[in-house]
């Protein structure tokens, strides 16, 4: 399953406009608002880690459930076995038979859905928020314990194996490039592996593999607890300690060893593709390390290159030589780029017509690139990134639904240990200068950082 929103701009900061009696002096304009998210940060004795956002605008709550386990972080032998075991979350719980799930949220005006991301698996409702407490505890039933018959593990293996079937085998740029780069562009078994999974390790799963995951990883110590939204804060984690705190705490395995060698050469890769009518090209460096002053100038170098038509390498592939109808791509091609724990890649890819061979699109590429390595950024295109990527902030922490917000939240409890960090990333972006940009850019899009991915169409005649 995956989440797929529309986002409407909710959030802003607002100034007061203002006024004056008749005879008398304007009064100033109140000055906007510092931009805040309130967050309260708790820990059960057993580990789990709960979040709480409170807000009173809307009368709905979101819940976010999130486990460290994911695509990149899942046993070798065992391709796809995070995803897996995102779709058994949804069998059945110990009081909740196979359905009940469901029907109690739609039957309740909620939705819910979950996904499989990099570093962790997260599940998610919004509900009336009178429906709070009996959806804490739904969530702490299928912590407890999940429908793990082999008749359930039978089912969702075909389930999964369709998806991988229709998401990416059998169908055109399946995988390009969110799956195929990393394969790629990785030498560590744990960022480079197929995250979709191999059919036959997916096929190969046992019920006591299935059940040895869920002991290991669906724990209360390895997971965080969110809820945004409209409910009394006091209320809310006497709650989860009710309903999350009887569940014992597992022993966790050491973390997986991420370290990504560094590239000291450039790579070049080719793929064919049976289904695609045009050749394809992707190209990606190696991030700096998350959360380093680098790693936000990368975030602007993003929206510099990248992001919207108004995007140097928009303008020179799309606008000026014609190579291509879109670039797309960014930090995090399964998330975005606060929500992971490890080795990333910027990743940027387009589709194109055969005219153009590899070596004049990365002539173009490698024109766009210099241009930010060679010569600093003036600051007014600095400033327009910020203000493009504060935007786009905004709009996830302001969604109707609070996914975005949750997420990010989880994501800073899990990872840093410190969902507050939520309100510093407008002041780690503001840090960024024309400097720092330049020597990001020199370091890390250097072409020795880089992996060219090469699509080649092979249809049938």
């Amino acid at each position: 399953m995956a989440a797929k929103f529309l986002i409407p701009v909710l959030f802003g900061i607002l100034a007061l406009a203002g006024c004056s009696e008749p005879g008398g002096k304007a009064e100033k304009a109140a000055e906007p608002a510092a931009f805040h998210i309130p967050v309260a940060y708790h820990k059960l004795d057993n580990g789990l880690r709960v979040v709480l956002s409170e807000d009173h605008s809307v009368p709905t709550v979101t819940v976010g459930v999130y486990y460290r386990i994911g695509f990149r972080i899942e046993p070798r032998d065992r391709t796809g076995f995070a995803h897996l075991f995102e779709h058994m979350m949804f069998q059945g719980s110990p009081h909740m038979p196979k359905g009940a799930f469901d029907k109690f949220i739609e039957g309740n005006g909620g939705i819910n859905n979950g996904s499989t991301r990099f570093d962790f698996t997260n599940y998610f409702e919004v509900m009336p928020s009178n429906q709070l407490e009996p959806l804490l505890w739904v969530e702490a039933d299928r912590m407890q314990g999940v429908d793990l018959s082999a008749e359930s593990l039978k089912n969702q293996q075909g389930v999964v194996q369709n998806e991988v079937k229709v998401n990416v085998l059998n169908r055109p740029y399946g995988g390009f490039p969110w799956l195929d780069m990393p394969q790629y562009a990785n030498q560590n078994w744990y960022n480079s592996h197929n995250f979709y999974g191999d059919l036959e390790d997916i096929a190969n799963a046992k019920v006591e593999d299935v059940k040895a995951f869920f002991d290991t990883y669906y724990a209360p110590n390895n997971a965080v607890l969110v809820i945004a939204g409209d409910f009394d804060p006091k209320q809310a984690v006497g709650w989860a300690r009710k309903y999350f705190g009887p569940i014992a705490a597992a022993k966790l395995p050491p973390p997986a060893d991420l370290t990504e060698p560094e590239q000291t050469a450039e790579k070049r890769a080719e793929k064919e593709d049976p289904f695609a009518p045009r050749p394809a090209m992707a190209f990606a460096y190696h991030m700096p390390p998350r959360g380093t002053a680098e790693y936000y100038a990368m975030g602007l170098l993003d929206y510099i290159l990248l992001q919207g038509s108004d995007s140097r390498l928009s303008r020179k592939l799309v606008n000026d030589d014609g190579i291509t109808a879109n670039v797309f791509g960014g930090v995090n091609m399964l998330g975005n780029m606060f929500d992971y724990d490890g080795p990333m890649l910027w990743t940027a890819a387009l589709i194109h017509d055969s005219a153009f061979t590899p070596d004049v699109i990365m002539d173009a590429v490698n024109t766009v690139i210099d241009g930010v390595r060679n010569k600093p950024v003036d600051q007014a295109e600095i400033d327009r990134a910020k203000r493009k990527m504060k935007s786009t902030f905004y709009n996830a922490v302001g969604s109707s639904t609070r996914f975005g917000l949750v997420n990010l939240l989880a994501a800073f409890a899990l990872f840093d240990d410190d969902p507050g960090r939520i309100n510093r990333i407008e002041g780690d972006l503001e840090a960024v200068t024309p400097a720092l940009l330049r020597e990001t850019a020199k370091r890390w899009l250097r072409p020795e950082n880089r992996t060219v991915l090469v699509l080649e169409p092979k249809m049938a005649r």
